[in-house]
């Protein structure tokens, strides 16, 4: 894709849009499937450098995943729990979930495991997820002794027992040592230390996790009991991305179109659907069907919302807020400054050159609507800052987007996609 992109004003945009798999459950469905007794088949994955990266990195673990149908279908070869290789080198690019998630995973080997990605990548935190499976019994350690990767884990198998992991800087960690407990030696009790956030994203491993045949008891809030009962493989069908759908939504309350989004319902494994609240909240009239959900209207007023269950979508409430009438706080989101970039100092600086009035606090961002102009939007190589952000140009003339092509991570045909349901007529 071109460095730079000049978004084109449209009139209110209409049109029923399916977007891709959700990469959260992707990346949870492949370690599951992957730790699973039988052979799995994932329908409607996601194809991105996210899930690509993980693959490639089961592979490297002598993990077999054969992609079929431009990679919406991924047959997995289960192994009982165990991993293949002794030995293995993974690169994990940018990708959280994977090198989150495949810390814990080939704790479950026996071997040697370097994880690594990057350069941004080696300033994210792991070093939470490392003392909790230390406490496990499992020898995890971050190269450089900074908390960041790269991780080397020597894997003696996965010993159990009970752990404590901090939860305020990502749920990931959680989840990763959810996904790993079920083939433990013994029954893994894990502790939630400090509040959780973005706790939605732990309700959906918890039920990717019972689709493959293991639970997870919540004896109490934040304290979670997993038997080692291990996995069974099954017929797993992955649901259209719910992040990815908030910029179809923000673009229908932006230009004051209807959009509806199809493979969603209220009742969606991934939090995320609840964007559509806040939306309605600002005046736009959401319809939510059996299978689809549709949001109408154009954003009228500006909320104090806190977003913590729903961070991944901040970006694109932020760009609808730019419209709206009134102040928008968005509260309880510090942790999104250790994303693929500090998403909170980013939107604020990119914002503020579109012509709005920006406070940055330390958990959110007070938005204050100004006079809007064009503008040359950095994206930081992160792809939720070229998909929100984008938006903005559909009624503001001169956004440009630079490195357009940054949405490889999660959605590479974003830009066609939007085009679908682009008015030819200007506002």
């Amino acid at each position: 894709m071109m460095d730079k992109l000049l978004i084109q004003p449209s009139g209110p945009v209409r049109g029923t849009i399916r977007p891709p798999g959700s990469k959260s459950i992707t990346n949870r469905a492949l370690v599951c499937s992957a730790l699973a007794t039988g052979q799995s088949i994932l329908e409607g994955a996601l194809a991105s450098e996210d899930t690509q990266v993980m693959i490639e990195s089961l592979g490297r673990l002598g993990i077999s995943v054969q992609v079929q149908e431009e990679g919406r279908r991924l047959v997995v070869q289960g192994q009982a729990g165990q991993i293949p290789a002794q030995q293995a080198d993974l690169y994990t690019a940018n990708s959280g979930t994977t090198i989150r998630f495949l810390t814990a995973m080939v704790s479950l080997g026996r071997g040697i495991y370097r994880l690594d990605g990057v350069e941004r990548m080696r300033q994210r935190p792991i070093g939470d997820l490392l003392e909790a499976l230390a406490q496990l019994g499992v020898d995890a350690r971050s190269e450089q002794n900074n908390g960041c990767p790269p991780v080397l884990v020597h894997a003696h198998g996965l010993p159990g027992g009970r752990a404590e992991v901090a939860g305020q800087i990502s749920s990931q960690f959680l989840s990763a040592l959810l996904m790993a407990a079920p083939c433990a030696q013994k029954p893994v009790e894990i502790v939630v230390r400090g509040p959780l956030v973005s706790r939605p994203y732990v309700d959906m491993t918890l039920a990717v996790m019972r689709s493959f045949g293991a639970h997870a008891e919540e004896a109490e809030p934040g304290r979670f009991l997993v038997q080692p009962t291990g996995y069974r493989a099954c017929q797993y069908q992955i649901e259209p991305d719910a992040s990815a759908a908030s910029y179809f939504f923000g673009a229908a309350a932006i230009t004051g179109g209807q959009v509806t989004v199809e493979g969603l319902g209220r009742h969606s494994l991934q939090g995320d659907v609840a964007f559509c609240q806040c939306l309605q909240q600002m005046g736009c009239q959401v319809v939510y069907g059996q299978n689809c959900i549709t949001v109408s209207g154009r954003a009228q007023r500006g909320i104090d919302v806190d977003m913590n269950p729903i961070s991944d979508t901040v970006p694109t409430l932020a760009a609808v807020a730019l419209l709206a009438q009134g102040p928008t706080r968005i509260r309880g989101v510090a942790h999104m400054r250790h994303k693929e970039t500090d998403r909170l100092a980013a939107l604020a600086t990119e914002l503020r050159k579109l012509g709005a009035s920006i406070e940055e606090l330390p958990d959110g961002l007070l938005i204050q609507p100004g006079p809007l102009h064009g503008a040359e939007i950095e994206t930081y190589n992160d792809h939720r800052m070229a998909m929100s952000l984008a938006l903005v140009g559909l009624v503001v003339p001169g956004v440009v987007i630079r490195n357009p092509g940054c949405t490889v991570k999660t959605y590479p045909a974003f830009f066609e996609d939007l085009a679908k349901i682009i008015s030819k007529t200007p506002p």
